[in-house]
């Protein structure tokens, strides 16, 4: 089932681009810009065909995400039909549709999720409190401590923390506070640990750390617990007449967050930090990590993770950066307020420079994915 959700997640995360273009082909069309191609994927081409409209429809072999390519692209260009020519207002449109639609579909996606069941990825993430309901509270294993009873009987990250037994004495494990006083009640003792993987219950017996080993390890560089995991929990909460009010509400709370941490990215990249600056940021390669280890936790968490990328897609765009959708509105708007002409030389300098940054950052992003993922 985690492979189903797995690719699941892939195909929704291509989708998102294709989305995003989308938007700008549907406000070109009802804009009366010309519209080239329309293509999923990106070159070479695979296959394509020519539209009773025009455009050229194409489906490519690097599948990842997809392209318009409209008449005219310069701002300098003036034929009938091409960007160039088009009015500022309706380049503003088809600069912020893709924007818009990724924007809608993460709104969509919450106020699903809220009302099929929403994990709780953020605490005080936003909800009505008297229409939320608890539907599943998960102890998870977050860490396994290097050397610890938890490591002797092959505990993993991710592993569901049902009960410990120590005697005639069960105890279940109920949230992630109780996990310690729990080991700690069993301390030095012989333990049954029961916990769940891939769905299926399985039960191992260990030695829990004595209370004299744990406390004098508490002063050290490596303190150490009665069972050496880090417990998370992994909360699924359930809205009814409010999800689309949560939808509306998580969008914005996610919104802020996006960008206080594309803020603190920034910040600390010009305080020569590059590892505050990194830990920020994921690439591809990141993607495909939350989403392989996220599909165990069922198509809730998939769906989560879709939707904010989804709104990261348009916070990003809506940005000036050049060679995004939100740069090269900023640039057209910059050089009329200026009141000059903006050629096809500065444009393409502007956002060829851009575009060659953003992809060295694509290429930095993954070689930082890999070294902290594999």
């Amino acid at each position: 089932m985690g492979i189903i959700f797995m690719v699941f997640g892939l195909i929704m995360f291509v989708g998102l681009v294709v989305i995003h273009e989308l938007g700008h082909f549907v406000a070109a069309r009802r804009g009366g810009v010309d519209v080239d191609e329309f293509g999923i994927g990106f070159p070479p081409k695979a296959w394509g065909k020519k539209m009773k409209s025009g455009f050229l429809f194409t489906l490519n072999w690097l599948p990842l995400g997809g392209f318009v390519k409209l008449k005219g692209e310069h701002d300098a260009d003036k034929q009938k039909g091409s960007y160039g020519a088009a009015n500022l207002w309706v380049k503003t449109k088809i600069m912020l549709a893709g924007v818009v639609m990724n924007l809608l579909v993460a709104v969509l996606l919450f106020t699903i999720i809220a009302a099929i069941g929403m994990p709780k990825l953020v605490d005080d993430q936003f909800s009505v409190g008297s229409d939320t309901n608890i539907v599943r509270n998960d102890v998870l294993v977050g860490a396994v401590s290097q050397g610890s009873p938890a490591e002797s009987i092959g505990l993993e990250q991710r592993d569901e923390l049902v009960s410990i037994t120590g005697g005639e004495t069960t105890k279940e494990v109920a949230s992630a506070e109780s996990l310690p006083e729990i080991t700690e009640q069993f301390a030095g003792q012989t333990v049954v640990v029961t916990y769940a993987r891939d769905g299926q219950q399985q039960s191992q017996e260990t030695t829990l750390l004595s209370k004299e080993e744990v406390d004098a390890s508490q002063d050290s560089e490596d303190p150490k617990g009665y069972l050496g995991v880090v417990p998370i929990e992994y909360t699924v909460q359930r809205s009814t007449w409010s999800a689309p009010i949560v939808g509306v509400g998580t969008t914005i709370q996610f919104a802020e967050l996006t960008l206080k941490g594309v803020w603190s990215a920034i910040s600390a990249l010009f305080q020569g930090d590059t590892t505050t600056a990194s830990s920020q940021v994921s690439g591809p390669v990141g993607v495909f990590v939350l989403i392989k280890d996220g599909s165990d936790l069922g198509i809730q968490f998939i769906l989560m993770i879709i939707a904010v990328i989804s709104l990261t897609l348009a916070i990003m765009n809506a940005l000036p950066i050049p060679a995004l959708d939100g740069g090269r509105l900023f640039v057209t708007y910059v050089y009329r307020i200026l009141g000059k002409k903006l050629t096809p030389k500065a444009e393409e300098v502007i956002h060829g420079t851009g575009f060659a940054a953003l992809m060295l950052l694509f290429v930095l992003i993954t070689i930082v994915d890999i070294r902290r993922f594999f």
